[in-house]
């Protein structure tokens, strides 16, 4: 009994089997469609560039806020606990001062993702300027010449 497209004089087929190259083709494009979304998401943020020089006395902020983020889910403004609501009030309040005052944000490496990305996103849009990432020098891979 003859194949589809072949004769039956018992002679090989000399045209090439396309499904399984088919098969893999269509699987790498659902595994590219599926992982894209989540490559592309991302919050914005506005940093200022790196400097190894320190501010002049009269530039450095007299007010430092800090944000840490715990591992059991809590925000804490300046070591006090406080709840998304309150983040956003602290943040209008400080708009309102003549100097705006530094934002530190340090969450925990142990924070949940979705708090961190949460709290960064009411940090945009409350309008802060100043605002910047600190303790990331805890998680610094060591690279050459470091001890």
């Amino acid at each position: 009994m003859a194949m589809s497209g072949g004769s039956d004089d018992g002679e090989p087929m000399m045209e090439m089997n396309t499904t399984p190259l088919i098969d893999v083709m269509l699987v790498l494009l659902i595994m590219f469609i599926i992982t894209i979304p989540v490559a592309t998401h991302a919050i914005n943020i506005d940093l200022p560039a790196p400097s190894d020089q320190p501010p002049p006395p009269d530039q450095v902020d007299p007010i430092v806020n800090k944000i840490v983020l715990t591992p059991n889910g809590e925000i804490l403004w300046n070591a006090q606990p406080i709840n998304s609501n309150e983040l956003v009030r602290n943040l209008q309040e400080t708009l309102t001062f003549e100097v705006e005052p530094e934002l530190q944000f340090e969450p925990d490496a142990n924070a949940s993702y979705d708090l961190s990305a949460r709290v960064l996103n009411i940090i945009k849009a409350s309008g802060v300027t100043k605002f910047g990432f600190v303790g990331n020098e805890k998680y610094r891979a060591f690279g050459k010449g470091d001890s």
